[in-house]
């Protein structure tokens, strides 16, 4: 984390507080330089997850297959935050918030269901 920074992102401006730009949802057209993102955080944001709908007829992957893709070749760990979630970061404290709560993913590990206003920083350690 950066001390004495104060940043309010929302969509891919949450995006961009994370150390990469690697789980968005985003298919980017053209070449990147680079993934690198601002690193304000120590764990990936995956904003507006979804999770599975059983009944969909949809045949494409799911926001979880694709987190757990990533995950297959990195450390980093990913918050899947659902509409109407947020987070506050002060410090080495990370608190979820809002009305929606959120799935944290570590590599190696179960997807961990996280609710509203909840303390996630040990989940969201590398």
């Amino acid at each position: 984390m950066k001390a004495g920074v104060l940043y309010i992102g929302s969509s891919a401006g949450s995006n961009v507080a994370a150390p990469t730009i690697k789980t968005t949802k985003d298919m980017p057209i053209v070449q990147l330089r680079s993934f690198d993102a601002l690193g304000l955080v120590q764990f990936q944001i995956n904003l507006h997850y979804l999770d599975a709908n059983p009944t969909s007829e949809h045949m494409g992957e799911t926001r979880e297959e694709r987190i757990l893709q990533f995950l297959e070749e990195n450390d980093t760990p990913v918050v899947g935050l659902r509409e109407g979630a947020w987070l506050l970061v002060e410090g080495d404290s990370v608190m979820l918030k809002g009305s929606t709560g959120a799935r944290i993913f570590r590599r190696g590990c179960a997807p961990v269901a996280a609710a509203p206003v909840m303390q996630i920083s040990a989940l969201v350690e590398r």
